[in-house]
């Protein structure tokens, strides 16, 4: 969720963070905008910190191990992949749908002839920086606002978004299926949380795998929109806690009040303004938040993962961040990038690794 889906218009407050990606736009006044359907940039722009009720915590002991780097690589999984990347834009497969959408990392020229590249079922054109409200072009039929996709084996809708996003952000699947295979073998029901959860895809694999998942996002519109993914899948008596509140006043008060997780997925945007006047800057906040998700760590906890999208830094930052927070804690920390691979249109023929995030992960061993 990367809560961003993570993982991310209009600054329009409606709460406090909440998966993505391409958090790029600069920190300027928002143009006038449409408020989009349950939009990731939306859930990021609403991103707030509350004032800080209590220090960064000191640690002591060794720093984990580490590996880097780790290079997370996604060749694509159920209803997506990649097909061809170049020119400043992306051609990917959705289910039945075949998409153009902007991708500033794709400096190259498309592997592919102009001709597949004409035969797309949505295009997103509109300001590139996400400050305007977008559109989507359809040069075939109309199409519904929604359809449905599976990943993973999870049932879930994807959107035509007014910032480009589709619902869900692919290059996480390698966290997903990492944490999906954790809960199927440890022997016992895991507790994961999803900050910043948005859509609520991996909250829905994390349950469906047999965790006890707490998905929390400021969000109302993202919430409604991961009820409705659980719906479509009939996975309403699966044990979700869908919370609408800022993340950090969150994990601040669950850490008071000792509530622990064996699994956390922290998908933090880059910037954000709430409602009362809070501010969000991932370089100022992030330590703190991290030490908070540190506390709530249980004692067999499994993991902790954050993904930071378009930052000017490198992965070795939050990579060291990781290690002076989890110190004394043993284990190690690996760090790197997501990427996906472009896979052709048959989804099976591997072209251009296309960097979309940094991450850093802390297991213990």
């Amino acid at each position: 969720m990367k809560q961003k889906e993570r993982r991310p218009g209009a600054k329009t407050p409606s709460g406090s963070p909440g998966h993505r990606r391409n958090d790029e736009r600069p920190n300027r006044p928002a143009k006038p905008a449409a408020k989009p359907a349950a939009a990731r940039e939306t859930v990021r722009e609403a991103a707030t910190s509350p004032a800080i009720e209590r220090p960064l915590q000191t640690r002591t002991g060794d720093r984990p191990a580490e590996r880097v780097p780790v290079i997370l690589e996604s060749l694509g999984a159920g209803d997506f992949h990649l097909i061809d990347s170049g020119n400043g834009q992306k051609l990917e497969q959705y289910g039945p749908y075949r998409i153009i959408r902007p991708e500033g990392q794709a400096l190259w020229q498309p592997s592919l002839p102009p001709h597949v590249w004409e035969k797309v079922d949505a295009a997103f054109t509109g300001d590139v920086d996400e400050e305007g409200t977008g559109r989507w072009r359809f040069p075939k039929d109309a199409l519904g606002e929604t359809w449905p996709l599976h990943l993973l084996g999870v049932d879930f809708f994807g959107r035509f978004t007014s910032f480009r996003h589709v619902g869900v952000f692919p290059e996480q699947i390698v966290h997903w299926a990492w944490m999906k295979e954790q809960v199927e073998q440890a022997g016992r029901p895991l507790k994961v949380l999803n900050l910043f959860g948005y859509t609520g895809v991996a909250s829905l694999v994390a349950a469906a795998a047999g965790a006890e998942v707490t998905h929390v996002d400021a969000s109302k519109k993202a919430i409604g929109w991961a009820r409705e993914n659980q719906a479509l899948g009939r996975m309403e008596k699966l044990p979700i806690r869908w919370i609408c509140e800022d993340a950090m006043k969150f994990i601040l008060r669950e850490e008071r009040r000792g509530n622990t997780y064996d699994i956390i997925l922290t998908d933090p945007p880059k910037f954000g303004r709430g409602p009362n006047g809070e501010v969000w800057h991932l370089f100022e906040h992030l330590p703190l938040m991290l030490d908070i998700c540190r506390g709530i760590l249980s004692p067999k906890a499994v993991g902790l993962v954050l993904t930071a999208y378009s930052i000017r830094a490198s992965f070795y930052s939050i990579h060291e961040l990781m290690r002076e927070t989890m110190r004394g804690a043993g284990g190690v920390v690996e760090s790197g990038e997501l990427v996906i691979r472009e896979g052709g249109l048959d989804g099976k023929t591997p072209g251009r690794a296309l960097s979309t995030s940094l991450f850093s992960r802390w297991v213990p061993k």
